[in-house]
């Protein structure tokens, strides 16, 4: 067992689990550098920070240390596409070629927005590769690498992740959309800067310093952990890291390009050169705080202190599984989405149906519970072989057993 480092912050009283879990991950569970922030009901009742986010430098973590969210980026994505939705800009129910006609290519004609976005499009991965310069220096390249790809499946029939493909499609639906301006652009101005939330699509430079240091998975997780469940493990685990190695699969197709930018390009997300570009899906970087204030003006029914991201009407839709399926066509697990929110099952993150959010590779995870009136953000730097993390199970079971929690349930 490792030694606990020191934990700041404040948790609420009855919320005390919370921070014995938070602590026990660093002890038991090789967490690094984290933070959590949670929001009960409209009350700040955690807010914790603890470890190292550089272990070449020994900076410690700080309370506004931010990280990068990897797919906790696509709730924020997902978020930036219902605004426009509501300013009538955006029809979930339309085509997609009806903003982007070049995406009708390859049978993608009939495909709507509402099934772009809850994964069932088909277009669950690349077939052409692309690299991080694509994004960098030629993005018409990807533009026309998206009209060009052919659905896996017939467009509504099947629901699989689309782990990188939802993010280029997102943004370029975006752009077409608003009439020219960018996901990161619209989230700065209309969601992050009035909020006062410290999350970015797209990080301004001054920021950068602040950014923890992403670990990989060590050469000890490989060999203790990867190995042994891609050949042994008989659950969810194993079924997707043997999928993954499988070259026609909808895994190993979801994953593949590009290759700069997934598990073996994780250095890559240490440099500004990344951090920087707008990657919807993947390169997000934001604190716990930041996250958790962005769900709660989602919990509190889209306002928070006087600003408003949408009404409660807007918002409602998302509470329901919009798509749901008991073995996803790439997580090859019960999963589901709504208008590009994920939707996971109940005894993993939220024992309630409504929640909606969106975890992130290695452990981050923002969601709000509208039955619970919980609003979550929970960032970390050490990476995990993991299809859900552990740490950050955690820290939802501890959560949804405090005496505080469900005192307010009750009442």
């Amino acid at each position: 067992m490792a030694a606990a480092p020191d934990i700041h912050g404040t948790v609420a009283p009855g919320f005390e689990p919370v921070r014995d879990a938070f602590t026990e991950n660093f002890t038991r569970r090789g967490e690094v550098g984290a933070g959590v922030c949670i929001w009960h009901r409209g009350r700040l009742v955690v807010d914790l920070w603890g470890g190292v986010a550089d272990p070449a430098s020994g900076r410690a973590w700080e309370a506004d240390t931010p990280t990068t969210m990897f797919s906790s980026t696509k709730g924020m994505s997902a978020l930036c596409l219902l605004m426009l939705a509501e300013r009538g800009r955006l029809d979930y129910d339309a085509p997609v070629a009806d903003y982007w006609p070049g995406f009708a290519q390859a049978g993608k004609a009939g495909i709507t927005v509402r099934t772009l976005l809850n994964h069932r499009a088909g277009v669950v991965g690349f077939d052409e590769p692309l690299c991080i310069e694509d994004f960098e220096l030629r993005p018409e390249r990807v533009v026309e690498i998206c009209e060009r790809q052919a659905p896996a499946w017939e467009p509504g029939t099947k629901q699989g992740y689309h782990g990188v493909t939802f993010g280029p499609y997102a943004a370029e639906l975006f752009r077409r959309a608003s009439g020219g301006q960018t996901i990161g652009q619209f989230f700065a101005e209309h969601v992050a800067g009035p909020l006062g939330a410290d999350v970015y699509i797209g990080l301004p430079e001054e920021h950068d310093a602040r950014v923890a240091t992403t670990l990989g998975p060590t050469l000890a997780d490989k060999l203790l952990r990867v190995v042994p469940k891609l050949f042994l493990h008989r659950g969810i685990e194993g079924r997707v890291f043997r999928q993954a190695v499988q070259r026609s699969s909808c895994t190993r197709r979801a994953f593949a390009h590009p290759a700069d930018l997934g598990a073996a390009g994780l250095a890559n997300y240490n440099t500004y050169r990344v951090r920087r570009l707008e990657l919807p899906w993947c390169n997000g970087v934001g604190t716990a705080r930041g996250l958790a204030r962005v769900y709660q003006a989602l919990v509190a029914g889209g306002t928070l202190d006087g600003v408003t991201l949408a009404r409660p009407e807007s918002l409602t839709p998302v509470h329901a599984r919009q798509s749901w399926v008991e073995r996803d066509e790439v997580l090859r697990k019960p999963l589901g989405f709504s208008q590009g929110f994920i939707k996971e099952e109940t005894h993993l993150f939220c024992p309630n149906t409504t929640m909606f959010g969106h975890p992130g590779a290695g452990g981050s995870l923002g969601m709000a519970d509208p039955t619970a009136g919980v609003a979550l953000g929970y960032v970390m730097n050490k990476m995990g072989p993991y299809v859900r993390s552990p740490r950050a199970l955690a820290l939802c079971h501890a959560l949804y057993r405090s005496p505080g929690l469900q005192a307010g349930q009750a009442a």
